[in-house]
């Protein structure tokens, strides 16, 4: 594992710590899917540049 894909997980990590409490607290549906969307974006990110490691 490299230093790229390390902190990238690091991030994703980070992303849904930030975003898990407001959701948690304020248990509105429509807030929960626009942060499992956001989520759901980021780890697709992550994991398309896993995949093209070119650099």
């Amino acid at each position: 594992m490299n230093f790229k894909s390390f902190a990238g997980l690091i991030g994703l990590v980070l992303l849904v710590g930030f975003l898990l409490p407001p959701a948690l607290k304020l248990k509105n549906i429509a807030l929960g899917v626009v942060i499992l969307i956001g989520v759901g974006m980021a780890a697709y990110e992550f994991i398309e540049s896993l995949r093209n490691q070119d650099d």
